[in-house]
């Protein structure tokens, strides 16, 4: 069924009777028990749901993010587990026509039953699971949720299966991937009841879902269509009314369905008038549109569902051109270029995330300027509130599908289950705004290409693996993502690895040269690509963290509690090895945790700021990783108990939307200003290299333009022409509301004056108000304090006698004593 309608912006009287929708929703969220598998008495009672089986044991149990408690816990996944409860339900719901019982997340193999009934087998962690229950349904219930190690389930599927899939049992599991331990996580495997569990109760029928879909934005008019789900066929008249930002739309559309046209689903078009766009928080407002959609019957309101919906277009361009083929996003029409990182679930024990935890982070993520996240592969699709938080902040998501680096399976039920999950996973998400890109898979075929997994099979097996690959990323998930949401899908990330020439030119890129290769950082700046969908580098984690790890409470890097939180064979060796070429490397764990921390910020900022300046050509630069899923040596910018490292605060600079971007090669200066604001920008533009005293030894200034959505090469000077000695000097240049300091040489060879800092600190309203100054040029300035909190800037350089302000954010009672590092002090020692 289809109804056109233009729906005027005026309000008119609510002429019906609203009543109270007649669905019951009721959540089973507690008490649970768990059990062993034997059955006897409970290990864990007054469980709330959603649950891991390892949170739940927590209070009994030692932290498996303390020392190597990690490896003591495997047992947990080695074992069968049952989880109880006892519910009662009243006669009218009881007597209610439709009772469903739904499980939005179960992982993973799972025999349910209610009473003494089995009602339901689960096997993949990603599925909202619904049955009918009413037949079985009493005044008191009892439900049971008997769930399976996936160890010997996945090991009958391998053995099973006529040949072995790259990277072991893993692939034979719908389950998020980096339970089963990555080069950045633990090997906690969890199982349980990870989504809430409720029944629902109706008469007649209930909303299933409301796309809004848009149509088109032409001549100042959106124009929309709510495609309604009816949770069952209905041969009845009903009324569709739909109300935006509270007001009722004047005209009603009443359907009137014949007997054969009872599979359709109902479309209301509607248009609004000067819509309001979504964008990018950064380029514009992320407005949101409450849109309601109502059901009556007779006169009687049935069912509704409100949802908040931007306006907006993207449009993922990847088009030939004179230099390979572009990758980049257009929002609303205009190229935007995306700053950001790359997003993995933000604890192993996932039940433990709270909306505060989203909010703090998705925060972070605004603070420092990025406007897209990926939500990596090997992880989970996110909870709703996620989602919502990236629309009303305005953050862009590059969405994997969940499957990260591996081959996996064809079997019909592993398709058919996959099938389930794609389906679901866009429906469930496809109103949210902040979507931009549906993405196949992490890594899989590049790793199929060119990591050797093809070596010594024959060409049969080579075959059937690849047909199997097909299927789902060539075939099904195209098929179903653009019948379902108008949203764009790219098949795997990257398109070309680093073993592939043309992965500066084509696509997307993963370049892990720097790292895995260890290339120098300058590698960055001399191979960019179209878009940088992952590269990154490791550091240590605050001393907050490092704490915590260490049983004894020490800040011991060098205990064998440490050495089990870091995950990367050859990571500690890489961070000494890239700090002895630019850095100096100090003898004391507290300096060398510092010092790892500038190490990472100032290698990523060659690549953000390289990636920046060479727009167009590049139009996107998405660092690995944003956080953590525990305490960790990692590559993350944020670590566990969501302490800003270096890089997060290098990154909000690098990410300002006006930056001054300089850099030397071949002894020559270069300097950028990149605008990816929607206006020009014509300002005074100043160059001065001063000495490290303050002495001003060159300046240059001019009117300069920097152009819309651009990067402009404004100045160049030869470094020799001028009498200066490279290493006791620094760089200050300003352009509009943007400045930066910057040194020339590598900061190991720079010529530093013992530090003179001054530091007075004032209590403000929510923390403290902090004053620096010092006589000399202080570079890498690292301020911290035993009291939980946060600074607003940290790890930056000062000017002599130049004062600034900072803020630290706390809830403490306690008092502050603040301390300092400077890259001047170890180099004084």
């Amino acid at each position: 069924m289809r109804y056109s309608v233009l729906l005027l912006l005026l309000v008119f009287c609510y002429s019906c009777q609203v009543e109270k929708p007649n669905l019951q929703r009721h959540y089973l969220d507690a008490p649970w028990e768990l059990y062993l598998e034997q059955f006897t008495h409970p290990i864990a009672d007054s469980i709330t749901i959603p649950s891991t089986v390892h949170s739940a044991i927590l209070a009994k149990t030692r932290h498996p993010f303390i020392g190597n408690n990690e490896y003591r816990m495997q047992w947990i996944t080695e074992t069968d587990w049952t989880y109880k409860t006892q519910f009662k339900v009243d006669r009218n719901t009881l007597e209610k026509e439709y009772i469903n019982l739904h499980f939005e997340g179960i992982d993973t193999y799972a025999s349910i039953s209610l009473n003494g009934v089995a009602i339901l087998e689960t096997d993949n962690a990603f599925l909202h699971w619904k049955t009918d229950v009413k037949p079985y349904l009493k005044k008191e219930n009892e439900l049971l949720i008997a769930i399976k190690s996936p160890l010997p389930i996945e090991e009958e599927k391998a053995t099973a299966n006529p040949y072995a899939l790259p990277v072991g049992n893993r692939v034979y599991t719908r389950k998020a991937q980096f339970q089963y331990g990555w080069d950045w996580g633990p090997k906690l495997n969890t199982m349980g009841i990870i989504k809430p569990v409720y029944l629902e109760a109706y008469d007649h029928f209930k909303i299933e879902e409301v796309y809004i879909k848009q149509n088109y934005i032409q001549d100042s008019i959106a124009n929309l269509t709510a495609q309604i789900k009816l949770s069952q066929p209905i041969t009845e008249q009903l009324t569709y009314q739909i109300k935006v930002n509270d007001s009722l739309y004047p005209i009603k559309i009443t359907d009137s369905l014949l007997a054969s046209d009872v599979q359709a689903t109902p479309e209301v078009h509607f248009e609004i008038h000067n819509p309001q766009l979504w964008w990018p928080h950064n380029i514009g407002e992320p407005y949101l549109y409450e849109i309601e959609v109502l059901v009556l019957k007779d006169g009687k309101l049935i069912d509704s569902k409100k949802l908040q919906r931007g306006i907006r277009t993207i449009e993922l361009v990847n088009e030939p051109d004179d230099l390979g083929t572009s990758f980049y996003f257009k929002v609303n029409g205009v190229p935007v270029y995306m700053k950001g990182a790359n997003y993995i679930p933000q604890n192993s024990m996932q039940d433990l995330v709270t909306d505060q935890h989203y909010e703090e982070l998705l925060d972070d993520v605004v603070d420092a300027n990025m406007n897209m996240l990926r939500v990596w592969g090997g992880g989970s699709y996110e909870k709703d509130v996620f989602y919502e938080k990236c629309d009303k902040k305005g953050i862009l998501v590059w969405q994997d599908f969940m499957f990260a680096c591996a081959m996996y399976p064809g079997d019909d039920r592993f398709r058919e289950s996959v099938t389930q999950e794609i389906t679901q996973q866009v429906t469930r998400l496809r109103n949210h705004s902040s979507i931009a890109l549906w993405c196949g898979n992490n890594e899989t075929s590049e790793a199929w290409k060119h990591w050797g997994w093809q070596n010594g099979r024959p060409q049969a097996e080579r075959d059937s693996i690849w047909e199997d690959y097909r299927a789902v990323f060539q075939i099904a998930m195209p098929k179903y993502v653009s019948e379902l949401t108008k949203e764009p899908y790219w098949e795997s990330t990257p398109k070309l690895g680093r073993g592939n020439p043309r992965y500066e030119f084509e696509g997307d890129a993963h370049d892990w040269r720097v790292w895995h290769d260890a290339y120098p950082f300058e590698h960055f700046e001399e191979h960019v690509p179209r878009f940088m969908s992952e590269f990154g580098f490791q550091s240590h984690p605050s001393y907050e963290t490092i704490h915590y790890i260490n049983k004894d409470g020490s800040l011991n890097i060098q205990s064998a509690d440490y050495a089990s939180h870091q995950k990367h064979e050859r990571g500690n060796e890489l961070i000494r090895e890239y700090m002895a070429r630019d850095f100096p490397v100090p003898t004391s764990d507290e300096d060398y945790v510092y010092v790892s921390q500038l190490l990472q910020a100032y290698g990523m900022s060659k690549g953000l700021q390289a990636h920046r300046r060479a727009r167009p050509y590049n139009m996107g630069t998405l660092y690995w990783q944003l956080n953590d899923c525990w305490p960790a040596v990692s590559w993350s910018s944020i670590d566990y108990f969501g302490n800003w490292k270096a890089l997060h605060y290098q990154a909000k600079r690098d990410f300002e939307n006006l930056l001054i971007s300089n850099y030397v090669k071949d002894g020559v200066l270069h300097s950028y200003v990149v605008n990816d604001d929607l206006n020009d920008l014509t300002s005074g533009y100043s160059i001065k290299i001063m000495d490290v005293y303050g002495n001003e030894l060159y300046q240059e200034s001019f009117i300069g333009t920097a152009g819309m959505n651009s990067s402009t090469k404004f100045h160049h000077m030869n470094l020799a022409s001028l009498d200066i000695d490279p290493s006791s000097v620094y760089v200050y240049t300003e352009f509009g509301s943007s400045s930066t300091i910057d040194v020339l040489v590598r900061p190991k060879d720079l010529k530093l004056p013992k530090e003179e800092l001054s530091l007075k600190s004032l209590k403000t309203t929510g923390g403290y108000q902090i004053t620096l100054k010092s006589a000399v040029f202080v570079k890498d300035a690292f301020l911290y304090s035993p009291v939980k909190g946060h600074f607003s800037d940290n790890f930056f350089d000062l000017e002599p006698e130049v004062e600034k302000i900072l803020f630290f954010e706390t809830d403490s009672d306690v008092a502050p004593v603040f301390k300092y590092k400077t890259l001047n002090g170890l180099m004084n020692h």
